[in-house]
């Protein structure tokens, strides 16, 4: 097809034909450089639009000028705890000092006051003691045999480690460092103004490896039984060194495993999962998880509602297919609630689901047709794994968000932070692994402290640590 001439007809005709083909053809150069230009000017500014709402950004990315979810309306109740709220009681901690006063007259009269009362007003204050650390110093004598002349020093008593810091002390360095985000340099201060401990900051490092060579075999058994267990997976980058890397977390019901890679392929996956998993893995659209079967995977609805504000935000011909699919998505999280809380029953549930799974295709396949290339790529990419959509519904304990794994990497994203990843492998092994065992304790409401005292106790001893595996392993 002859384009149009760039200039009137009667002048066109004035121009020789040779200088007509050169025009026409640097008509349609600059047509398409144009064109170019154009596609890429609103990709930039779709990128510049993005928020918390339409793509992967945290809340805390967003400018001043997003707009908040309207507040919702007053339900007329009075803040606080309501009704049937279980209060919070602290557990009862053992007395261990009292001190008894009784008045010495009367408040009315003056008359002076004698005795005890049989049953006083008691009014208890936790308060912290001073804290000065503890030096045991072990006298090993070494004497001389009187037959053979041959010198003999007496061992260490079992469950004294041979390095200068006890165990419960290497753990609480373990937790400031891994735990509370505090950098070394903090640790060291701290030390010194809370508990009188002179430390220096290569020392916390040195206590470090020795903390991850303790949480070795128990990170180990944890990684085994995740393996076995229906889980949510999620990633996000790391540093390590100059080299960039990945943090990969797989959440289940009680154990929670972090693991520092320098791949964000599918074979890291495919390491954490084992392969014999069969289990269900909710995760998001990310290719590295496509190899898994689609009826033991669940896609995450929390990525796929910001998938559908972003066509809606886009305003422009896939706007009206993302309004539909995103009311959908508002149909699956206004339903699921009730389904969680036993108020809906799952086979109601699957009835209510039946009318707007097909509903939802059909709206897929008439975005996949629509002349906003993203909004079809992504509709089709869905139609490839529409069964993985729906898997939370067809089984049970499976949840359709990812929104697990999400909240334990939220911990980790503020270590990265504040520390900006780390420096070797060696601290990659400490981190991962003293998260690893945080996040399951706090799963499985163990004190964390008193457990990782009891692993660089037994690692100092020679003996093996206790397992945070739960006894019932639901394979």
């Amino acid at each position: 097809m002859t384009p149009e001439p760039p200039i009137p007809l009667e002048l066109w005709d004035q121009v020789p034909p040779a200088a007509q083909a050169a025009l026409l053809v640097l008509l349609q150069q600059y047509q398409r450089r144009i064109a170019a230009l154009e596609e890429r000017v609103r990709d930039l500014e779709e990128r510049l639009a993005q928020n918390s709402t339409n793509s992967s950004r945290p809340p805390s990315s967003d400018p001043p000028a997003v707009k908040r979810p309207p507040p919702r309306p007053p339900s007329g109740r009075t803040k606080g705890g309501q009704p049937g709220h279980p209060m919070f009681r602290p557990p009862p901690l053992a007395v261990t000092r009292t001190e008894s006063f009784r008045p010495a007259a009367c408040r009315r009269c003056g008359h002076a006051l004698f005795g005890d009362d049989p049953a006083p007003l008691c009014h208890r204050v936790i308060e912290l003691p001073s804290i000065s650390p503890e030096v045991i110093e072990y006298r090993l004598h070494r004497l001389c045999c009187p037959r053979c002349g041959d010198r003999t020093r007496a061992g260490l008593p079992r469950g004294v480690t041979a390095g200068r810091y006890g165990p419960r002390l290497q753990a609480v360095l373990a937790l400031l460092t891994g735990a509370y985000r505090l950098s070394k340099r903090h640790v060291e201060e701290l030390c010194a103004d809370l508990f009188g401990v002179p430390v220096s900051a290569g020392q916390v490092c040195a206590l470090e490896q020795q903390t991850a060579a303790a949480l070795a075999p128990v990170v180990a058994e944890l990684r085994a039984y995740v393996q076995t267990q229906p889980a949510n997976m999620d990633e996000t980058g790391w540093r390590e060194g100059s080299q960039r890397c990945w943090l990969w977390v797989v959440a289940t019901a009680a154990v929670t495993v972090f693991h520092i890679a320098g791949s964000r392929a599918g074979k890291v996956v495919r390491d954490l999962l084992g392969p014999l998993h069969r289990r269900v893995v909710t995760s998001d659209r990310f290719s590295a998880y496509n190899w898994l079967p689609l009826g033991r995977r669940q896609l995450c609805w929390a990525h796929l509602r910001r998938d559908f504000q972003a066509m809606v935000d886009r305003g422009n011909a896939g706007s009206a297919v993302g309004g539909m699919l995103l009311g959908w998505a508002k149909c699956v999280f206004a339903w699921w609630p009730r389904v969680r809380d036993g108020t809906l029953s799952r086979a109601s549930f699957r009835r209510y689901l039946g009318p707007v799974r097909a509903r939802f295709r059909e709206d897929l396949e008439s975005g996949a047709a629509c002349a906003c290339a993203k909004t079809a790529a992504v509709c089709r990419e869905l139609l490839a794994v529409e069964p993985a959509l729906w898997t939370f519904a067809r089984v049970e304990g499976v949840e359709p968000t990812n929104n697990a794994a999400e909240r334990a990497l939220r911990h980790t994203v503020q270590w990265r932070k504040t520390n900006f990843g780390t420096d070797s492998e060696v601290g990659s092994r400490f981190v991962e692994r003293i998260m690893s065992v945080v996040a399951t304790c706090r799963q499985q409401r163990r004190n964390v402290l008193d457990y990782l005292a009891q692993c660089c106790g037994e690692s100092g001893r020679g003996g093996r640590p206790p397992s945070l595996v739960p006894q019932a392993v639901d394979r």
